[in-house]
């Protein structure tokens, strides 16, 4: 007999809800609070895009019980869906405190933006519970974004903490969990550790703070591989009797501390530190501590054991016999294992099917897949699961060879991986050979060290059969992404620079540091080449792709099937969420045109109409040389956009040239500043952006 437990999905809607609803998606709660009363667990609770404040119906602290997942938009980790208010708990370790959210037991927390506006306020609190924190942003705290006490064990991941007043995160008592791939910038003290506690601090970047880290009493934590860099005081701060891990002869450290102010890292105990393969300048480092080598694997000379006749010697000899273990993949009646043969599709699902466990199906839909077929069960599980897809006349092919580039995305599809940085593309030598569709998957597989490339890991060959050596070391470094299994060091993995820098063509264009906002926030991507491509035009697809991702907006209507839009086009799911939020609209043949490039007008009126912003006195004077350009329909749109500073003109600010097509860059910025309108985003100043109206 198997067990099963029904997990229920909440729904709520600060803008369209109501708390007399049931919860449903097409009848939302209005409030969180409400939806935390339901009383049932598991459960989801999906939080549309809008600000879950008092003045919407929350009661605060919220808390948040085990079992529960409070999810909003975790590509954009939170942007739009802000939870901000604070109400008083009484601490077992603190005594009163004031904060936004309390979590219990296993609760999870993901993709929401977290304020505590107050004096002293705590965004998200935990105490002795062991949630999972992950793609949040925790911003403008009135003291730090998260405070973990007692016996807390959170998984804290992919967040980011900018602005708060005193730390982004306080880990104190005897607080333990992972602290992996956050982002801390700008807060007085990146992380503050103290008392007992001894969390695992790993692969974060800590930069334009006060001080990165700050240790006292008995802290004991373990650093691994975080970059700590341009804070304006200093790196790590030691005080007290705490004895940071700062790696060994054994175990390199791997940190890598630049660019900050007073000192790298500063020990003002009385105990000697230890650092062992940590980059860090001799002349910023204060206090006793004592330097040590760390012994690299000589990865030339390692024997691996293998049951295979063919993998003695091979580059990818301990992958295989790691997934082989896992009862994954196998080798061939004859002892060997083939690992430079080319791998079929069938095969390729096979394989996925058994090492994610995805569950079972029959739902075929693949003419040239009978049921009858050896992988026809793997097919159709791999295929609703995300991972694979057919072709545009609908079959499937399983005995067509798998190319590298789709096996990459199929995996960043089918663990719904998201985050990756375009620029890190310049790391491979033929990145122009990269597919469109396919450069952000291949992006974001390189920010998670998916790939790994022989003999030379500069070189992907994105359109060359992948072979089943290949395949399998993709598919293991999937499971190190989601800390299924340990990592197998490797001379061939691709590990990008994390200073590449981004979009070669931006130095000194007058649309760059908009550009750079958006794509800091990963709402704008660059080419495969690394460029932007800032002059080009932008084509409608592109456009609510982008619209889709900046401001993912709330269903105002429905969507339709544009004809010439395919459910596999890339942009199919961005054509729909801006259609259906009414930023975009087809044509009267019900044709979306994808590849039609955007006019200026068009996206005017798009961000005015999508946002709902204020209503003007449409008669009021213009202050453009061509207004008589515009059309009466759009005029108030258009005094609507310049009255909220979204219009840029350049190189003629008083020009508006309506009709013209937007280059990538006008609509990057024009999306910026609607962004700025609605108050997610702080101010740029460019003399390129019409401020004024007349009277």
């Amino acid at each position: 007999m198997v067990n099963s437990t029904l997990v229920t999905t909440l729904y709520v809607n600060p803008v369209t809800g109501n708390d007399a609803n049931d919860g449903s998606r097409l009848s939302p709660f209005k409030s969180l609070t409400r939806a935390l009363k339901a009383n049932k667990t598991p459960a989801i609770i999906q939080l549309a895009s809008g600000i879950y404040s008092k003045a919407s119906g929350e009661v605060f602290p919220l808390v948040i019980p085990a079992g529960v997942t409070i999810v909003g938009n975790e590509a954009t980790k939170g942007a739009g869906i802000s939870i901000s208010g604070s109400g008083e708990y009484s601490s077992p370790s603190f005594g009163v405190q004031n904060m936004t959210l309390l979590l219990l037991g296993d609760a999870s927390l993901v993709g929401v933006t977290v304020t505590n506006p107050i004096a002293k306020g705590t965004g998200v609190w935990i105490e002795s519970a062991a949630p999972n924190v992950a793609n949040n942003t925790f911003s403008n705290c009135g003291r730090e974004g998260i405070f973990t006490t007692g016996t807390a064990k959170p998984a804290i991941l992919d967040n980011l903490f900018v602005q708060n007043a005193a730390s982004g995160l306080m880990m104190a008592r005897n607080s333990k969990g992972e602290v992996l791939r956050n982002v801390f910038q700008k807060n007085p003290l990146g992380i503050a550790i103290s008392d007992f506690a001894a969390p695992l601090i790993a692969n974060n970047k800590l930069s334009d703070n006060r001080s990165a880290i700050a240790l006292s009493r008995d802290a004991r934590p373990v650093l691994r591989n975080n970059l700590i860099a341009n804070n304006t005081q200093g790196g790590l701060l030691v005080n007290g009797n705490a004895v940071p891990d700062l790696g060994s002869n054994q175990d390199a450290a791997g940190n890598i501390f630049q660019g900050n102010g007073e000192f790298d890292l500063q020990n003002a105990t009385s105990v000697q530190l230890v650092s062992a393969g940590n980059q860090l300048n001799p002349t910023q480092v204060k206090g006793q501590v004592e330097f040590i080598a760390a012994i690299e694997d000589n990865l030339q000379q390692i024997s691996i054991g293998t049951s295979f006749a063919d993998l003695i010697g091979h580059w990818a000899a301990a992958f295989v016999e790691a997934l082989v273990s896992r009862g994954a993949i196998s080798g061939f009646p004859d002892g060997t294992f083939r690992p430079d043969a080319p791998i079929n599709r069938a095969q390729y699902a096979a394989i996925i099917a058994k090492t994610f466990q995805l569950p079972p199906s029959n739902k075929n839909k693949f003419p040239d897949v009978k049921s009858d077929f050896w992988a026809a069960t793997a097919i159709a599980s791999a295929a609703e699961s995300g991972f694979i897809s057919g072709f545009p006349d609908g079959t499937f092919r399983p005995g067509q060879n798998l190319t590298k580039v789709q096996a990459i995305v199929s995996i960043v599809n089918g663990l719904k991986l998201s985050g990756g940085n375009p620029n890190l593309l310049t790391v491979y030598r033929d990145r122009a050979q990269i597919p469109s569709y396919a450069t952000n998957a291949v992006a974001v597989a390189t920010q998670k060290l998916l790939i790994v490339n022989y003999p030379q890991s500069d070189l992907l060959e994105p359109l060359r059969d992948i072979t089943r050596a290949e395949v399998t070391v993709l598919i293991y470094q999937a499971l190190v992404a989601s800390s299924k299994e340990k990592a197998i060091a490797s001379a061939f993995l691709v590990s990008p620079d994390v200073d590449i820098p981004s979009f070669s063509d931006l130095t000194g264009h007058w649309a760059e540091p908009f550009i750079r906002g958006l794509a800091s926030m990963n709402l704008t991507h660059g080419f495969a080449d690394g460029k932007y491509q800032p002059d080009k035009p932008m084509t409608r697809a592109q456009y609510a792709a982008l619209i889709a991702v900046a401001f993912n907006p709330t269903p105002k209507r429905l969507a339709p099937d544009f004809t010439d839009v395919p459910k596999n086009f890339w942009a199919y799911e961005a054509i729909q969420i801006a259609a259906s939020g009414g930023f975009v609209s087809g044509f009267s043949d019900r044709t979306f045109r994808p590849d039609r490039n955007v006019q200026r007008l068009q996206a005017i009126v798009s961000l005015v109409n999508g946002l709902a912003l204020p209503a003007v006195n449409s008669n009021i004077s213009l202050p453009y040389s061509d207004s008589n350009a515009i059309p009466d329909s759009a005029r108030k749109a258009v005094v609507t956009a310049t009255q909220q500073k979204i219009v840029v003109n350049y190189p003629d600010p008083q020009q508006l040239a309506p009709t013209r097509e937007a280059t990538r860059a006008e609509v990057a910025v024009m999306v910026y500043q609607a962004l700025v309108a609605i108050e997610r985003l702080p101010n740029i100043n460019s003399r390129y952006i019409v401020s004024t109206v007349g009277n």
